[in-house]
């Protein structure tokens, strides 16, 4: 059995995954919010944006904190096509999580669902990121360990829905998020920690690519454009809040008195 290291990069690994959790948790769930106060096509846009906020934001802290996985006795590479998949599943299903929220927020049955899709996502993403891991031995799992992993996913991703709906304002999106990145990353490690090595020592050369070579610049280009759409959705006023500021500008002119 191959000896695992999950913090070889330090703490930093952990830390700066936690954080691209919450961030693109907290985009997801405040366009999500949006969504629920827009429109038609509009609605849909939010709720695209959500979907690709959580799912690459999930996606990102998975392969940060694989940066720091390690294994005494054999290199590690990553079969590209399956981690680009692991994104996209991520995305979708995330996707069908917060797409049946979105089109019907009051009903609790469209929560618990939501919650299951979001959260299925998360599972379903880190086990497909986990089967493009290549080494030289056999990736087995603990079941149990699995089992829990995923019911951790689906309880947070609930509870991070439930709360980015149900508490208004500033704080309850900062929490949700909170909730949301923290459900990430301990769906990690207990999935981490499901796995069990079989080591077969060899040199032959690996297929696929190293952490670094090209799952590092896709986690840089997808962070950047989280924290770009962070600083857009997070600038762009609600309709309720345009709306207010419209309302105030028409008193402010009834106000005036007319000068003659």
């Amino acid at each position: 059995m191959g000896h695992m290291h999950h913090f070889s990069a330090g703490w930093i690994s952990p830390v700066l995954a936690y954080a691209m959790a919450c961030v693109g948790s907290a985009l997801g769930l405040r366009c999500t919010v949006r969504a629920l106060t827009a429109e038609g096509r509009s609605r849909r846009n939010w709720l695209l944006t959500a979907s690709v906020a959580i799912g690459s934001g999930i996606w990102t802290m998975h392969f940060i904190a694989m940066l720091g996985f390690g294994v005494t006795g054999s290199p590690i590479r990553y079969d590209v096509p399956l981690t680009v998949v692991s994104l996209l599943v991520a995305v979708l299903v995330v996707g069908a999580g917060v797409f049946t929220v979105g089109y019907s927020p009051a009903r609790l049955r469209s929560l618990l669902l939501g919650g299951l899709g979001t959260g299925l996502g998360v599972a379903a993403m880190h086990y497909l990121g986990m089967s493009a891991l290549r080494l030289h031995g056999q990736v087995g799992y603990d079941p149990g360990l699995v089992a829990l992993s995923v019911g951790i996913a689906v309880a947070a991703a609930t509870a991070a829905l439930w709360a980015a709906l149900r508490v208004r304002g500033a704080t309850g999106a900062a929490i949700a998020s909170l909730v949301m990145g923290l459900a990430v990353s301990s769906m990690h490690y207990t999935g981490m920690a499901a796995v069990r090595l079989e080591l077969t020592p060899s040199r032959a050369p690996l297929p696929g690519a190293t952490a670094m070579e090209f799952i590092f610049p896709l986690a840089v280009a997808l962070g950047s454009f989280l924290f770009l759409t962070v600083a857009f959705v997070a600038l762009s006023p609600t309709a309720r809040e345009r709306a207010e500021s419209a309302s105030a500008d028409s008193l402010r002119e009834a106000e005036l008195p007319t000068s003659a």
